[in-house]
């Protein structure tokens, strides 16, 4: 869900405000907001998972891809339910290859990468009200909730340069799961290939 377009009472929230300083002081000014997302993860379901991926692999390519989205967890985030896992220096390499989950974007939005020889995920268990701050390049991902009763809700915000907000509007593309399906394969374009057949189990370290 991107609530500050669905619910613009939502906009200007505090975290917004905060999320902005932040986004300026390690990535310059200039920074405004792309897009944002609540996500969830009903205790006890062990398929809640956010296979590994990197942002940009998801985006159109421009001149400046400077990012920083920032993850507030809304309860907990423990190994448990699901907590949010990085690969260390991964935001050094150019964007891999990536697929569509289940075959093609027509039946999932999600796109996922493989782990290579020696990559070695961290896991990142947060308290409630603690922040990620990730860019564009970094791989990630989270396993499923395993917890018996304790739910992983999470608020991000992600922010970008205006002239690279611009771009992306001027396609169509808006970070929306209800984006045009041709503005999505044009972007796919760049960095994912139809899946082989089989889905990827989509199966994650916990």
């Amino acid at each position: 869900m991107c609530p500050r377009r669905y619910y613009p009472q939502w906009q200007d929230n505090i975290f917004e405000r905060r999320a902005a300083t932040i986004a300026e002081q390690l990535c310059g000014p200039g920074m405004q907001i792309d897009f944002d997302q609540l996500l969830a993860k009903q205790p006890g379901r062990h398929d809640a998972v956010f296979g590994y991926h990197q942002d940009q692999a998801y985006w159109i390519d421009t001149d400046d891809r400077r990012t920083a989205t920032c993850w507030l967890a809304v309860d907990d985030s423990t190994i448990e339910n699901g907590c949010m896992q990085f690969l260390a220096g991964s935001h050094r390499e150019a964007v891999r290859q990536h697929h569509p989950l289940h075959r093609d974007r027509t039946e999932s939005h999600t796109l996922v990468t493989e782990l290579r020889d020696g990559d070695v995920m961290t896991l990142v268990p947060i308290s409630r009200g603690d922040i990620t701050v990730h860019n564009e390049g970094v791989l990630h991902g989270s396993g499923g909730n395993y917890s018996t009763g304790s739910w992983r809700r999470a608020y991000i915000v992600a922010f970008r340069t205006d002239e690279t907000i611009s771009a992306e509007r001027a396609l169509g593309f808006t970070h929306s799961h209800n984006d045009n399906i041709e503005v999505l394969d044009a972007v796919d374009g760049l960095h994912a290939k139809p899946s082989a057949g089989a889905q990827a189990s989509g199966e994650m370290a916990i």
